[in-house]
This record gives C-alpha cells, sequence and structure tokens, in this order.
C-alpha cells in the first residue's frame, strides 16, 4: 500500500521588500560593508543596520551568508 499525497505542496508568498531594502541587500550581496553600503547610498551606518534587520525579520534570516544567497536567487 503506499501512500499518495492529495494536497499540493503550497509555498507561502515572500514579503515584498522595499525598493532601499532591496538596494541594501544588493549592496551587502557584492560584498561592501555596512559603511560602504551607507556612504554609497547617501544614508548612515545605523540606517543601513536597520534596513538589514527589516530583511532579516520579513524573511526569517539570521546570516549574512543567507542574505547574499537570498540576493542572488533574486537576481541582484
Amino acid at each position: 500500500m503506499s501512500l499518495t499525497l492529495t494536497t499540493p505542496y503550497i509555498e507561502a508568498p515572500a514579503p515584498t521588500l522595499a525598493p532601499r531594502e532591496r538596494e541594501t541587500l544588493r549592496h551587502i550581496a557584492a560584498g561592501r560593508t555596512y559603511l560602504q553600503t551607507a556612504r554609497h547610498m547617501g544614508l548612515s551606518k545605523h540606517t543601513v543596520d536597520a534596513y538589514l534587520r527589516r530583511i532579516r525579520a520579513k524573511l526569517n534570516i539570521n546570516s549574512t551568508a543567507e542574505l547574499t544567497r537570498l540576493a542572488i536567487s533574486l537576481g541582484l
């Protein structure tokens, strides 16, 4: 007797990132530090840190490596 799944797996949609969050993610994934990212975007280091905290909270990501992998998968 084999078991079959009658309900297909449905992946929950990912939360939408704001344009500045996407831009911040792109810079970090490119290997820039928080300070380099802040200077490039015309922001303070604290603002960049806040954007990254929001991204991590929205996507339940804990490390920069995971952030980088996400950026690559999104084509950033």
